[in-house]
């Protein structure tokens, strides 16, 4: 069976994260999109726009030391335009070491991501880890 282009595009969107390739990335979500990141640490908030989700990507990757790494586990779509990811997520930081799991949930409109909201399977380690 045919694997759902919303499905596809995010699959194409963890491989070009996990890649650093930022000209992917830039196809594949919207100039004007949103990333929600839960928390209260500086990472937290909404990151308007590509350029500022770009940086918060490249934020997690500088505080990390390069070691940040997201390894997606699975994608499941309502077939209208919602997208949902759950991934592990490892890094290293000051000598802490970050292991959870988290999700994404993709927006996608005309075969881009309009709006992407994260939640972590624990908020509280999250935060401490980038405190």
């Amino acid at each position: 069976m045919a694997e759902h282009p919303d499905v596809a595009l995010i699959r194409r969107g963890y491989a070009a994260f996990s890649t650093g390739d930022v000209a992917t990335l830039s196809e594949i979500i919207a100039p004007d999109a949103t990333q929600y990141q839960p928390g209260s640490s500086d990472l937290a908030g909404e990151h308007k726009g590509l350029q500022a989700i770009l940086e918060f990507y490249g934020r997690l990757a500088a505080g990390t030391d390069g070691s940040f790494r997201v390894e997606l586990e699975r994608l499941y779509t309502d077939g209208k335009g919602q997208v949902v990811a759950t991934h592990r997520t490892t890094a290293q930081r000051a000598g802490r070491h970050l292991d959870t799991r988290a999700l994404l949930t993709f927006t996608i409109v005309d075969g881009i991501a309009r709006d992407i909201h994260g939640c972590q399977e624990d908020i509280a380690e999250w935060d401490e880890f980038w405190a």
